[in-house]
């Protein structure tokens, strides 16, 4: 078909590649799609504790390549880095990386979905690269992987949050606001190291201690989910610090805090602030981050042509797979329907967190609450189905390619919210 609007997708990890996709089932024939991002593979992220506790190179089995699944729909794909976007001439100028030295490109766009994801700012922690560990991404899991089985002495360990600055923008929907970008993480860990540690005759959950920058950690699992949670964690023996305010430094023997205090510990396991790529900052369509600023259709209210979707979306907070998932369907459909002139209903965007995580020995919690957003649903299970759960995600996305059937997200809050622990 002649005359296709053409659709640019820039990032393709998890809300990149699921947008494209969803994109391609809405408006096939309407539409070219190109996608941009600076690597051909996905790293699944939410599995990586998982492959480190068992000993494996969590690069063996959690990167996989997508440039097949784009191909099967006809998408284009182009590796580049990019560099600036020109939204008045609605442009995006990249650089290829193949190989180094390569001139910079520049494309134009009718629509253009940003999936960028963020940057993540160890590089702002004093002492991290000496004295620091975390697990996102196959690099650093790997790193404790090692760590843990050869060097690790029995040591206490700390585990948490730097402070997350969230964007602003009187132009942004109300929605919460977070002093951690997302600390699912942290409890999941808390779970499945001190397994790992009993497991291994190295300690149990006594070695570990939780920290937050805020009031209370996992705030937006919701008032209920935490009243049930945080007295359990504490009764098992964990250590528990709030208020810390963000990380000042770390050393050899421990971490110190914004707040004053510190912390012995062999091992220091963050989680740190995420920040816009710079090149996002300024920008005339982000917030006072570089996150860009859309409306709860994932729209942005100056430049009706852009979208953001996942973790670089202002509105995006906890940063977390189910809410970039949800507003990848809700992209699609807007884009599709103006571009086909369909009147088709759209719901807005409902925030909710739905999480599954693993606890050792076969065993995982689950998640889903919309409480933090004021809303009434707000379920805790643990057990081994909530675990076979998040095995089978994982399965399905790499199976699928991303495509996560439309059924999906609404079939495993039926499973989860019913299983009988």
């Amino acid at each position: 078909m002649k005359n296709k609007k053409r659709v640019l997708v820039l990032g393709c990890n998890f809300a990149g590649l699921t947008v494209a996709r969803f994109l391609h089932k809405e408006a096939d024939n309407y539409i070219k799609i190109t996608v941009i991002d600076r690597k051909n593979y996905i790293n699944f992220i939410p599995n990586i504790p998982i492959e480190v506790f068992n000993n494996h190179n969590p690069a063996d089995t959690l990167e996989f390549e997508f440039q097949k699944y784009l191909k099967s729909d006809g998408s284009e794909f182009i590796q580049a880095e990019v560099e600036s976007i020109d939204s008045a001439n609605k442009k995006v100028y990249y650089t290829p990386n193949e190989r180094k030295g390569s001139a910079q490109e520049n494309i134009e766009y009718d629509y253009l979905v940003i999936a960028l994801g963020c940057k993540l700012a160890y590089d702002k922690i004093e002492g991290f690269a000496e004295f620091g560990h975390t697990f996102s991404d196959t690099f650093y899991g790997n790193e404790v992987r090692n760590y843990l089985n050869n060097n690790y002495k029995g040591g206490h360990i700390v585990l948490g949050s730097d402070r997350f600055i969230q964007g602003k923008s009187p132009k942004l929907p109300i929605i919460p606001t977070a002093l951690a970008a997302c600390e699912g993480p942290p409890i999941e860990l808390a779970f499945s190291l001190a397994d790992w540690l009993e497991k291994h005759k190295k300690g149990n959950a006594k070695n570990i201690t939780l920290f937050t920058p805020g009031d209370i950690i996992a705030e937006d699992a919701g008032e209920t989910i935490l009243n049930k949670l945080l007295p359990m964690v504490l009764k098992m023996g964990y250590g528990y610090k709030n208020n810390t305010i963000g990380i000042k430094r770390i050393y050899k023997e421990g971490i110190e805090f914004k707040d004053g205090t510190s912390l012995e510990a062999e091992m220091k396991i963050i989680f740190p602030n995420w920040e816009p790529h710079s090149f996002m900052k300024g920008l005339p369509f982000v917030d006072d981050q570089g996150f860009v600023i859309t409306d709860l259709f994932m729209r942005n209210p100056d430049y009706p042509e852009i979208f953001a979707v996942g973790d670089a979306a202002s509105v995006t907070i906890p940063k977390i797979g189910s809410l970039g998932h949800m507003e990848c369907e809700i992209a699609s459909k807007v884009i599709a329907n103006e571009i086909l002139g369909k009147d088709e209903k759209i719901d807005p965007l409902h925030p909710l967190l739905l999480c599954y995580g693993d606890m050792g020995r076969h065993k995982g919690f689950y998640m889903h609450t919309d409480e933090w957003w004021g809303g009434k649903t707000s379920i805790l299970k643990m057990g081994y189905t909530p675990y076979i759960l998040k095995m089978g995600f994982k399965t399905m996305y790499q199976t699928l390619g991303g495509k996560v059937p439309s059924w999906g997200l609404p079939l495993s809050e039926i499973v989860g919210d019913h299983s009988i622990i």
